[in-house]
Order: structure tokens, then sequence, then C-alpha cells
């Protein structure tokens, strides 16, 4: 039954012009489809560059939101509307603004894991893989950084001479992971390497051989010549790094590390929106030309 829908998602795509994204969230079988797999903001970049008329994007609401606004001319599908983030549900247009009044004249960065109304509120975007740069880069005393708490502890870690304001958000998935984790896994694998993902507690990162984002996770035990690592993010980086590494060993740092949101969309999610063309995301067109400002300005810093 799976290969039939495979097929079937293969030809709509065909039939439709569509592109398929899938976060590395995704269960593994979803990469089956996918035109391209990898971190949300990559993903959505990728899309922007094809002339595909339809973006079904394998992940959380809020991503869908950025590829609609780095492709407004594309329509883009959300296989599963129930597919939320809860770390972007902890800040809205009100909390953010109020975030704002109470540090006034203090530049805000937001995470890309937001909504696309908060992101029209930041001055610039960050990825957790460049947030230190794009910090770094506003050469400031004190920065704001939303909604991420963990992920600015990082960027303060490292930049020890700026101020960093966090608001109060998280990531309920990466803060399964303790220290304790990451000791017992020590113990019984005791020459693996521990990669950590930013989002984490400060004090699980504390622990870790090498921080950074999912993509940075890959690229290092692409270029590492180490054979075990202990991998402290969601299940779904380890089950892709057990497919493509078969010789080596991944362990995943405990089975609570799972986004069920991210597990919501299916191939049978994929099949339905492509064929229907429901689940349509739309942004505000003020609000999308603002996002599309911070997130631009992210992109130029990078260049």
């Amino acid at each position: 039954m799976t290969q039939e829908i495979i097929q079937e998602i293969k030809k709509l795509k065909r039939e439709k012009n569509a592109v398929i994204l899938a976060h590395c969230y995704q269960n593994p079988e979803i990469d089956e489809v996918a035109d391209f797999v990898g971190d949300s903001l990559g993903l959505s970049r990728l899309a922007a560059k094809t002339n595909a008329d339809i973006i079904v994007f394998a992940g959380v609401y809020f991503m869908a939101e950025t590829a609609k606004i780095l492709s407004p001319n594309k329509k883009v599908l959300l296989p599963n509307l129930k597919s939320g983030c809860n770390m972007a549900d902890m800040i809205d247009l009100k909390l953010v603004r109020e975030f704002k009044e109470k540090y006034k004249g203090i530049p805000l960065v937001c995470y890309v894991n937001s909504t696309a109304e908060v992101k029209a509120e930041c001055d610039i975007c960050a990825t957790s893989a460049n947030a230190i740069e794009i910090v770094k880069s506003l050469n400031a005393n004190k920065v704001l950084f939303a909604p991420d708490c963990y992920l600015g502890s990082w960027v303060q870690k490292n930049l020890p001479d700026v101020e960093i304001i966090s608001y109060t958000g998280y990531c309920p998935t990466h803060l399964r992971i303790t220290p304790k984790d990451i000791i017992e896994q020590k113990e019984k694998y005791n020459n693996a390497l521990v990669l950590v993902h930013p989002e984490c507690h400060r004090e699980v990162v504390e622990l870790a051989d090498f921080t950074g984002s999912t993509t940075q996770i890959f690229d290092y035990v692409k270029n590492s010549k180490e054979n075990s690592f202990i991998i402290c993010t969601e299940k779904g980086v380890t089950d892709r790094l057990r497919r493509d590494y078969p010789d080596r060993t991944f362990i995943h740092v405990n089975d609570r590390v799972v986004c069920h949101n991210m597990k919501q969309n299916s191939l049978y999610d994929i099949f339905d929106v492509l064929k229907t063309e429901k689940n349509e995301i739309t942004v505000d067109e003020n609000i999308a030309k603002k996002a599309l400002s911070a997130i631009n300005k992210m992109l130029e810093i990078k260049r």
C-alpha cells in the first residue's frame, strides 16, 4: 500500500508541477516523495528557486508560512493542519509587542521558528546555525532574542560581551533531554561523541562535543572520522543518520525526544492535499512584506 501511495504522489506531483519539502524531523518514509529534505528555512529557499506552481511542505505551520513568504506566487499546502509548533505558539503578536515595549530601543532578533506575524515585528531573523553571527553583526551591547531562551543562552555563551535578553519560549522536545541521559549513554558508549542542538538546556549543551543546527550536525558526521555518536535532537535526525551511514553507530539519546507535531504528516496526507489542493497557507500581504524584510536582512549578513 505504501508503494502505491508513493507512486500516486509522484504522479500527482508531475501533473500539478509541485515540489515536496520534507523537514528532517519527519518520518523518513516521506523522503521517498520529497524533492528536498533539510532545515525549514533552507527548504523554503530551495523551493523559491524552482518553477513549481505548488509547494507541499511536510513540516509544521510556521515553516509553510515561511515558504509562502519566500514564494508569494506559489500555492503552499500543509499536509496536516494539526502540525503546529509548541515553541512558536508561545509567542504571538500581542506578546512580542509587549516584549519590545518592555525593552524599548533594543534590537530584536527573531528565531525563524516563529510565526509570520512575530517575524514581522523583529529587526532581523536568525537560524540556529547563524544566530551567533547575526547577533554579533548588530554591534549592540544589548539584544532581545525571541522566542527560544535556550538558543538565546547559547548565543550568550558565545558572545559574553553582549547582554542577551531572551523571551521565555522553549522547545519542549529538546527539553526532554537531560544531563543524566547523556551521562548514562556515555557510560555505555564511552567513545561516542555527543552532538547537541542549541535548543537544548544549557546543562545539556555543556556536555556536548559539538553543538549545532540540524544541518550542522549532519555535516559534522559527514566530515568526522569517528564512528560512534550520541544524537541529542529529534529522532528523525537519528533515523536519517542511521539510514545514510549504516556502517556507523548512532545512539538516540532517549526515546522521548520525538516531536509529535512533526510526525502528524503522513504519506496519505501528502497525497490528499496534492489531490484536493486543500490546506492552503496564506499570509497577510503587509505581514509578509515585513517578515520578508527581516529574513532578507539575515540573508544579506550571510552573503
